[in-house]
């Protein structure tokens, strides 16, 4: 996908949000609920996300852009008798 079909489909979605924003404080109990629970779902893949990236980062390059060498893996070879 290109950038320009990406952003029109981002701008696209985000219209969309904004008018289903606009309709929600006139909009039945049932759908307030929905839309509250589609929503904690989508913030919660985002932080999961966010945590993950971050953890992942931390364990590579402990967060001082430097790698670090002690958690690299060590081969153990067997020794001679």
């Amino acid at each position: 996908m290109s950038s320009e079909g990406f952003l029109k489909e981002m701008q696209t979605i985000g219209e969309k949000f904004l008018l289903k924003l606009q309709k929600l404080p006139k909009a039945d109990p049932v759908e307030i609920v929905s839309f509250c629970v589609v929503l904690l779902f989508i913030v919660t893949v985002l932080v999961l996300m966010i945590i993950a990236c971050s953890c992942c980062c931390y364990s590579c390059c402990s967060c001082d852009g430097r790698p670090d060498h002690r958690r690299r893996k060590i081969q153990v070879r067997p020794t001679t008798h």
